[in-house]
């Protein structure tokens, strides 16, 4: 009686097995060249063996797509994307000087924001970490001799109204899930949740010496969230935030966001209003009785965010969010 034809071993199954799914996952790679955590990129395999590159709009900056891009280069992507509908407009020339959110910046060699920043005017000033402005405005002879990191971030959220107050706990959690899974930012950089309803409060903070080869900057989850809270992900086919306590729903209404540097700005005094010198008199005598105050009156109808500044014993300005 003939017998069939001899059927591999199951070892050479294995392996044939093996490079069916390599030929497969790689012709499926092929398809699918995108950036998940960078949606204003353009991608292309350029790379060595076909590999994907993704490039950031507006810098042509290398990006990696394993984890956030840098603020900076996203704020330059941001400035260079093609306007349309109704959406919002580049501002003049005269607010592009004035309105310290909205610049086109400079980044260095690994995607972050040059110590000095000027417009087309040849107007400089000195920023943060973050990108927002530290000193008075100059002009190109303005020298900034570091880059002062912004060590501390207070993001404060109001909520809507809900039927009840979250739990506190299951509140700290989830925030604290959100930020290590979503934005991959170290459980250790979450410091603290607060809450007292309506207000949510979450502080990160992370030293020059506490940040490692890897680690998501804080400056880059905090926007990153905070483009989310607006309904701008940055994120491509990851969806719109769905921030939920157990299943209850979390919408926010208003966000405020803090940044506090590990050195004190360089503004001149005669450059504050009368308005922001008060308030810097207020917070100094507070600091001085050992009690420091801050209240914030928000007068802007529910839906609109703005965010604000806090440093030590220095400027306290109200900005527009970027």
């Amino acid at each position: 009686m003939a017998s069939g034809p001899a059927l591999p071993s199951p070892r050479l199954q294995l392996l044939l097995l093996l490079v069916l799914a390599a030929v497969t996952g790689r012709a499926a790679a092929q398809e699918n060249c995108t950036c998940p955590t960078n949606k204003m990129t353009v991608c292309s395999r350029g790379g060595p063996g076909g590999r994907c590159q993704c490039r950031a709009v507006g810098s042509g900056f290398e990006v990696d797509c394993s984890t956030l891009t840098s603020k900076c280069l996203l704020l330059k992507a941001r400035m260079a994307a093609p306007k349309s509908g109704r959406g919002l407009v580049r501002p003049s020339e005269h607010a592009l000087v004035d309105n310290d959110g909205l610049y086109d910046p400079d980044c260095d060699h690994e995607g972050r924001f040059k110590a000095r920043q000027c417009n087309q005017t040849s107007v400089c000033w000195c920023v943060n970490s973050v990108g927002v402005r530290r000193t008075d405005k100059g002009d190109l002879s303005l020298r900034c001799d570091e880059l002062v990191r912004t060590h501390h971030i207070l993001i404060d959220l109001r909520h809507r109204p809900a039927a009840r107050a979250f739990n506190h706990s299951d509140l700290d959690a989830e925030l604290r899930r959100l930020f290590h899974e979503r934005y991959k930012l170290h459980p250790r950089f979450v410091t603290a949740v607060h809450y007292e309803q309506p207000t949510v409060q979450i502080e990160l903070q992370q030293n020059a010496s506490q940040k490692f080869a890897g680690d998501v900057d804080i400056a880059d989850a905090a926007y990153y969230f905070e483009r989310d809270v607006k309904g701008e992900s940055l994120f491509l086919g990851r969806g719109d935030l769905d921030m939920r306590v157990r299943g209850e729903p979390l919408l926010v209404e208003r966000t405020l966001i803090y940044y506090l540097d590990e050195k004190p700005p360089q503004f001149s005094m005669k450059r504050l209003t009368a308005g922001v010198i008060a308030v810097i008199v207020v917070v100094v005598v507070a600091l001085i009785a050992g009690v420091a105050v801050l209240v914030i009156s928000n007068r802007r109808k529910s839906g609109k965010y703005k965010k604000v500044e806090v440093k030590e014993l220095g400027e306290l300005r109200k900005e527009p969010s970027l």
